[in-house]
């Protein structure tokens, strides 16, 4: 079984070194392995049985039987959440009329992916945007030299497409833009922004999840951005965190994205234009590493962006996930609508309709090879897309990623490489050693 130190040998070519997977579990024939990433326009050359298509690993026995035992997690997960989706999310954003409505707006959104420039759907934000500071409360990790403040903001974000201007505007509650910022007492830090899962917006889990601590005591800032319709954003009457995101059909999907991508953005203005900062990356898991990639193919400020188990084709993910699987199957026969029509209605928000407008050496990629919530070959479809930047499969699945600690340092280590983050010669040994 190769490890990381197998795989970065000295007869491999730079070029061949670029596109290493950094990680003890690599793809059959790793980096040699078939492009999967298909053809422009990827909506339609992509795979019909994308959803039943899985990725091969070389498993140790240990690392295997791992996979198979946190897959299971997963599964309980994904039907968890799959039947809360179909039982309030369809009734309400996929009746009759509003399949009428969707297919009314396909040609809108349609002509904006044909395009294929992230600037046509993705307004730049305006500057000097009023962000009001409170001291944030309920948190476990208390900087020490530093403060953590909750920030947050009117959110100027309009609908690109004006039939849904009124009805998005009127869910007050998402309006308002919500971070977590823990910072240091003065000076130019690097910052990461993280992006939390969907209906995983509590910021105490991604205190945890995002090793705010770790991240913090190595020098950066950390923000915990909120995404729409999430948290505090979430409407009073709504089942979940989360559900508005999917509940007002595909229009809101696809708005929901602009304004996550907008409000992001101006939180980079309010870090420039208040503390100077210059460094900023993005790191997100699940629906905030989909969202991290799109970040990517629009904002040319971003030193780094590291998606972790991002999702890449939201259609192509829900036919997975039963029993909401078999209501969007029932709902495309129903509405004629086929599978390439739908992606081709989301693409204008997908990662893999544009390019990144970042450097590959500053893309990374985190897959768990056990995951049954969002697929390896999700992940894989973006590294082929990027060009194969660097990518790190851990033992592990969706919800329970295992040997993290090892993924964390690799991160830090990807950081250092790429000058955002300051890392001590002997704690990188330490590391490389340790792998």
């Amino acid at each position: 079984m190769p490890n990381a130190k197998a795989l970065l040998v000295p007869h491999w070519t730079p070029e061949e070194a670029r596109g290493a997977v950094i990680s003890r579990i690599v793809h059959l024939n790793a980096h040699r392995a078939p492009d999967s990433m298909p053809a422009q326009p990827w909506w339609t050359n992509l795979a019909p049985d994308f959803a039943l298509q899985s990725e091969h690993f070389h498993l140790r026995p240990w690392d295997r039987l791992r996979v198979e035992a946190t897959a299971v997690f997963d599964v309980v997960a994904r039907t968890w959440a799959s039947t809360m989706l179909a039982a309030t999310a369809i009734p309400l954003g996929y009746r009759p009329h509003m399949l009428r409505q969707m297919q009314r707006d396909a040609a809108f959104y349609k002509s904006i992916a044909d395009q294929r420039d992230p600037h046509v759907f993705f307004a730049d934000p305006p500057h000097h945007v009023h962000v009001e500071r409170a001291p944030a409360h309920g948190t476990f990790f208390d900087p020490m030299d530093g403060v953590c403040e909750d920030l947050s903001f009117e959110s100027p974000f309009v609908p690109v497409n004006p039939r849904l201007r009124p009805a998005y505007s009127g869910k007050g509650r998402n309006r308002t833009a919500h971070l977590r910022y823990f910072r240091h007492h003065g000076g130019n830090r690097p910052t990461v922004i993280a992006i939390h899962g969907f209906m995983a917006d509590i910021y105490a889990l991604n205190e945890w999840f995002f090793a705010v601590p770790w991240f913090y005591e190595m020098g950066c800032n950390v923000a915990i951005f909120t995404l729409p319709f999430h948290g505090r954003r979430q409407s009073i009457l709504s089942p979940f965190s989360g559900h508005g995101f999917f509940s007002g059909g595909v229009g809101r999907v696809n708005e929901a994205f602009a304004q996550a991508i907008m409000d992001l953005r101006i939180f980079i203005n309010h870090l420039e234009d208040t503390y100077g900062i210059d460094r900023v990356g993005a790191t997100g898991v699940s629906l905030g590493g989909y969202t991290t990639a799109l970040l990517a193919a629009v904002e040319p400020r971003l030193r780094f962006a590291i998606p972790n188990v991002p999702v890449v084709s939201i259609p192509d993910l829900l036919l997975e996930w039963e029993p909401i699987g078999l209501a969007v199957r029932a709902l495309l026969r129903s509405s004629g609508v086929s599978l390439e029509e739908l992606r081709h209605m989301m693409a204008a928000h997908s990662p893999l309709t544009y390019r990144p407008v970042i450097e590959r050496e500053r893309l990374m990629i985190i897959g768990g090879a056990g995951d049954r919530l969002c697929p390896p070959k999700h992940p894989k479809l973006l590294w082929d897309h990027w060009g194969r930047p660097r990518i790190h499969w851990y033992p592990g699945s969706h919800l329970v990623h295992l040997d993290k600690g090892h993924y964390l340092k690799q991160m830090a280590l990807f950081l250092s490489d790429i000058g955002f983050l300051d890392v001590p010669m002997g704690r990188k040994r330490r590391w490389l050693n340790n792998q």
